[in-house]
């Protein structure tokens, strides 16, 4: 089997996170093609606010928004980061045309396919949208942008996607930006906050299953691209919610004792009988815990922005001088 760019990537963060002490893959690789259109239809389920309340957010405060992130109506660049479907985003382009802003759209994402295609849509629904999608890693795309760009930005981080890292690896990962991007520069990004343990739960362990299928699908792909020979009946979906900490955790449960060989590698791996395969963490967060982060990273809060029921908030930050 002849291994990808991607493939080989995936490759070794897996024999890295499936030989430690403790079995881990990285939730990066949930958004193939299948796991991306899993994914769409577990944001369309009731139990999963997360998409509902920063709907919400766009809907009834983008005026709000975007008149403090740019006051004085200037030109912009809107740069999402993982830019997905593109829903909520509409909601903010629409408002930029309404206020006569003059913007171009530029969204990354590591999928050319899904990038692709949502920038196709959106070009199909604004007709004088003017957008370029860039596919490829985050920080290199970014670093390209500001090279040639001076033009201020608005930078999206939508969808509690930082709730996926560890503080450690958030502050990393938010240094790494504020080092890259222009003093003018804002960024916009979303937060689930703590609120009810069964609330959230059902968000990750849904009654149609979606969640469980969207965690097995990472073994699938295993299957596909380094020729793995899982069998995703001998694996449970175990999520859990620590309320102490904010976060919420999903694994993948052996149920017997198996060995997987993965061809593309020529190494076989073995799982004990309850074995578990840490394979996602959530982090929810409350006010302060937001503010810390932002002082941590070089950035201070400009403003928040939550929903009516305070599930969610988009907090628009500014780098410190």
């Amino acid at each position: 089997m002849q291994l990808t760019q991607t493939s080989t990537a995936l490759a070794k963060d897996t024999l890295e996170g499936l030989t430690s002490k403790t079995k881990r893959l990285s939730s990066k690789y949930f958004y193939d093609e299948s796991g991306s259109k899993i994914f769409q239809q577990i944001m369309r389920m009731p139990e999963y606010y997360l998409t509902d309340c920063e709907y919400e957010i766009f809907y009834k405060q983008a005026h709000s928004i975007i008149g403090k992130a740019n006051p004085d109506k200037i030109a912009l660049e809107i740069i999402e980061l993982g830019a997905g479907d593109g829903i909520k985003t509409k909601l903010l382009i629409k408002e930029l045309f309404r206020q006569k802003i003059d913007f171009r759209y530029i969204p990354i994402d590591i999928s050319e396919e899904i990038l692709f295609g949502m920038a196709a849509n959106m070009q199909k629904e604004f007709n004088e949208l003017k957008v370029a999608p860039k596919a490829g890693d985050y920080f290199d795309m970014m670093e390209e942008i500001e090279r040639y760009s001076e033009t201020p930005k608005l930078i999206l981080f939508l969808g509690s996607n930082i709730g996926n890292f560890t503080l450690d690896e958030s502050v990393e990962f938010l240094s790494h930006l504020h080092r890259i991007i222009h003093p003018q520069d804002r960024l916009l990004i979303g937060f689930d906050l703590k609120k009810s343990p069964e609330v959230i739960l059902k968000a990750y362990n849904d009654k149609y299953g979606l969640t469980r299928d969207f965690n097995l699908n990472l073994l699938k792909r295993l299957n596909e691209e380094l020729g793995a020979n899982f069998n995703l009946d001998n694996f449970e979906h175990a999520p859990l919610y620590d309320p102490q900490n904010g976060v919420a955790k999903s694994y993948l449960v052996s149920t017997c004792e198996q060995t997987v060989v993965f061809s593309a590698l020529n190494r076989a791996i073995r799982f004990s009988k309850w074995e578990t395969i840490y394979t996602e963490q959530s982090q929810k967060y409350d006010t302060e815990m937001i503010h810390n982060l932002a002082e941590l990273s070089g950035f201070e809060v400009e403003k928040n922005f939550t929903d009516t029921q305070s599930y969610f908030m988009n907090s628009l930050w500014k780098p410190k001088q």
